[in-house]
């Protein structure tokens, strides 16, 4: 569903020309794939009434409904890689109007109801690798904030070792979390708000008639704070570059003919690197491959978020496994489709499932049979059968293949049946 869009569920089982897909009539019925959505829980209905009863409590926990393979996503996701040197900590939003705790209002967010993932992801491979959901207040002890504490619980350098450059947004960004990881081994760049304590008060700034690409930089001990101007002014906090490099980068500039033209202005390293590594990092991998569904149940959109991340994640392995043999992967668009294909194939071919597969089509009728379509009589009280060609409920079938087919104006399977046989 994340490859073919339907407006509607039901669609994907329709017949008729403009739908007609055969693909998931092959998996199930329509009407069991609905069965299986409605029914879907991620947790134990005992340990849902056992944390109800805490309600209320310090005891009680809000994500109890997802926590199951909350946990589980979490250890595949460290298990199965080891992150290059260049990382980022940004934000996911798994979007819902639920009325429960743990949703998050973000004003200024694309999506402005939902609940908010922090996430550690590979700058290069862009492979997730830790994440955590926020439940409206932290239970670090820190006393240094949010900002402070979702940073320390994502570097965990007993498992991530140390010597990695982290790169973060204003959010996160502040003068004693990098010191802090600096003293832990670990690196930092980041955007910051000159407003925040520990940023360093100078009159030596840029003014209003410093061109485009002016620099203006302070170092305070392993920290080393920049002022670039560029469109606007960028302010950057870093403990990993240096204050200027001889790297440019392309910037329309106004000429002293008021004409337009290209030119190269300095960029410090800082900058330069910290746009290569930031940006996207959460989404850029599942792009239109989106899983679409659309649900009032809030631990169900959990559901569907964490099979992106596991599909993302199982690409960029597939990914990195081909280069080190050598081999040349495939597209996000075809393991898609590989996997599709292989999951349903898992699905029809198991013991459990194997009673709901479509039954072998009928030997071919003696030569000179008539084909005809005759009502079904004498089956239950309604005298229905499931079509073989749409799964829908027919009281027609083939007088000589003794096949259930629709036959009515907008669904005639009972001639796109037999044209598929040859007959």
């Amino acid at each position: 569903m994340g490859l073919v869009k339907c407006s509607a569920l039901t669609d994907y089982w329709r017949g008729g020309e403009l739908y007609g897909l055969p693909f998931p009539r092959q998996v199930m019925t329509c009407t069991r794939f609905l069965r299986i959505c409605r029914a879907l829980r991620l947790s134990s209905p005992a340990a849902d009434a056992a944390n109800e009863q805490k309600r209320g409590t310090a005891a009680f926990d809000p994500l109890c409904k997802i926590k199951p393979l909350y946990l589980e996503m979490r250890d595949a996701c460290i298990r199965n890689y080891h992150p290059n040197q260049e990382i980022a900590i940004e934000e996911q939003i798994v979007a819902s109007k639920a009325h429960i705790g743990p949703k998050q209002y973000m004003k200024n967010k694309p999506i402005r109801w939902g609940f908010k993932l922090f996430v550690l992801a590979d700058c290069r491979s862009r492979f997730t690798w830790d994440f955590f959901v926020y439940q409206g207040k932290f239970q670090g002890n820190s006393g240094r904030g949010l900002c402070y504490d979702s940073v320390m619980e994502l570097i965990d350098t007993r498992l991530l070792g140390t010597g990695y450059k982290l790169f973060v947004g204003h959010f996160y960004t502040s003068p004693t979390l990098f010191r802090d990881l600096f003293q832990r081994g670990i690196w930092a760049c980041g955007t910051i708000h000159t407003n925040i304590v520990g940023f360093p008060k100078t009159k030596n700034s840029l003014d209003a008639k410093s061109p485009r690409g002016s620099l203006r930089w302070i170092r305070r001990d392993s920290l080393l704070f920049i002022q670039w101007r560029d469109a606007r002014d960028v302010f950057m906090c870093s403990t990993i570059h240096t204050a200027h490099a001889d790297d440019t980068v392309q910037r329309r500039v106004k000429g002293d003919d008021g004409h337009w033209l290209l030119k190269d202005v300095s960029v410090p390293p800082a900058v330069k690197e910290y746009r290569l590594c930031v940006g996207g990092v959460s989404n850029s991998q599942t792009g239109p491959y989106k899983v679409p569904h659309q649900t009032q149940k809030w631990y169900k959109m959990f559901f569907y978020q964490f099979m992106d991340i596991a599909i993302v994640n199982a690409f960029l392995l597939h990914k990195d496994i081909a280069k080190s043999k050598g081999q040349t992967p495939l597209h996000q668009k075809a393991f898609r489709e590989k996997l599709a294909e292989e999951l349903a194939a898992a699905a029809v071919g198991s013991p459990s499932t194997a009673r709901r597969a479509p039954p072998p089509s009928p030997p071919p009728p003696p030569s000179g049979a008539h084909h005809r379509p005759v009502h079904i009589k004498g089956h239950s009280t309604t005298g229905r059968l499931k079509c073989r060609h749409c799964h829908g409920k027919t009281p027609v079938k083939c007088s000589s293949c003794d096949v259930p087919l629709c036959f009515l104006p907008g669904r005639d399977c009972y001639n796109e049946w037999h044209v598929a046989k040859g007959l």
